[in-house]
Parts: C-alpha cells; sequence; structure tokens
C-alpha cells in the first residue's frame, strides 16, 4: 500500500468495511472511496486491496458478483453483510479508543 502516512495493521480492514459502508462498490471504487474518506492520505493498491477484500469475504463480511463498470467492463462488486456492519462498528470503537490514548499520550 503507498500511503503519505503509514497504516497501522487492520487499518486497510477498518477502512474497506467504512468504504462499503457508503453502498456496493468494485474494487477500484473502494480504492477510491478510500482515497476520498481519507482526503488522499491513504491511496491502496491493488497488491493490498485485493488480497484484503479476499480475505475480508472469507470471513463472511462482504459478499461479492460480478457485474458491469461504468465503462461497461466485467468487474466485481462488493458489499457489507450484516456481520460485516456489525464488525465495521467494532472495529470503529476499537480504532477511537487507540486513537483517543494516542491523542492523550501526545498532549
Amino acid at each position: 500500500m503507498a500511503a503519505r502516512s503509514d497504516l497501522l495493521q487492520g487499518t486497510l480492514d477498518l477502512l474497506i468495511l467504512k468504504a462499503l459502508s457508503l453502498g456496493p462498490l468494485h474494487g477500484l471504487g473502494v480504492s477510491r472511496r478510500i482515497a476520498q474518506l481519507t482526503r488522499n492520505e491513504f491511496l491502496v493498491k491493488p497488491g493490498s486491496l485485493f488480497p484484503a477484500l479476499h480475505r475480508l469475504e472469507q470471513k463472511g463480511w462482504l459478499r461479492s458478483e460480478w457485474g458491469q463498470s461504468e465503462t461497461n467492463r466485467k468487474a466485481r462488486y462488493y458489499e457489507l453483510t450484516s456481520p460485516g456492519r456489525k464488525q465495521l462498528k467494532v472495529e470503529t470503537r476499537s480504532w477511537m479508543r487507540v486513537s483517543l490514548a494516542i491523542n492523550r499520550s501526545l498532549s
């Protein structure tokens, strides 16, 4: 993953879940949404993104199906499952605790 800031382990999963919470996307769309959500702080390359999407699908947090992209190409679209929405809440709470603790330590 190329980024101007290094991601902590597990942050990519959280960002993917958040990106897909707004609706189904194909892989490139997920990458673009993450860039948009982070104001281009995190630019996720395919070599990091697709293994993560596959891993999250294996965990049951995502499901996918083939469809047509906006350029009429065949693309795999991903969406959150109910367990994925629950996991997004769990990971968001965890990240907020970590973030608060780090902010306190830096103050």
